[in-house]
């Protein structure tokens, strides 16, 4: 076997696993399974990432593999390379919460008075309902 079937192996049963395991998946789909698979057998088999990685290897091997040697001894290798992926993977952040700045203006030089302020709002409205009349 290749090199390059290997890691194609270990990288597809990997992604299999966590997309049904750990992500909603297109349309929500992978939700809906996990939700039709209720609290059963089902259910814990798609809770559990290293459960789940031995049963997607399982295909995996019997098509890369050559002989039946070789298929069985890559079926628990994909697994445990899958799972290998899923610790060295960093887990996602959560989002950073925002938060505002009440002193905005602190870093301006010339701050104007909250009274001028007000006086050149009042002008420019009346300007533009003279100019509206006319």
């Amino acid at each position: 076997m290749k090199f390059y079937w290997l890691l194609l192996g270990l990288l597809t049963v990997w992604r299999l696993t966590h997309l049904l395991s750990a992500e909603d998946g297109p349309w929500d789909l992978v939700v809906r399974l996990r939700r039709a698979a209720g609290t059963g057998f089902w259910a814990g088999l798609l809770d559990c990432f290293y459960c789940l990685s031995l049963w997607m290897a399982a295909p995996i091997a019997c098509l890369i593999g050559s002989s039946w040697t070789e298929r069985l001894l890559l079926w628990p290798a994909l697994s445990a390379g899958a799972i290998f992926f899923e610790r060295v993977m960093p887990e996602k952040p959560p989002p950073l919460p925002y938060t505002y700045d009440h002193q905005e203006d602190s870093y301006v030089l010339r701050q104007e008075s909250p009274a001028v302020a007000d006086a050149d709002t009042d002008s420019a409205s009346e300007e533009r309902f003279a100019t509206a009349g006319k």
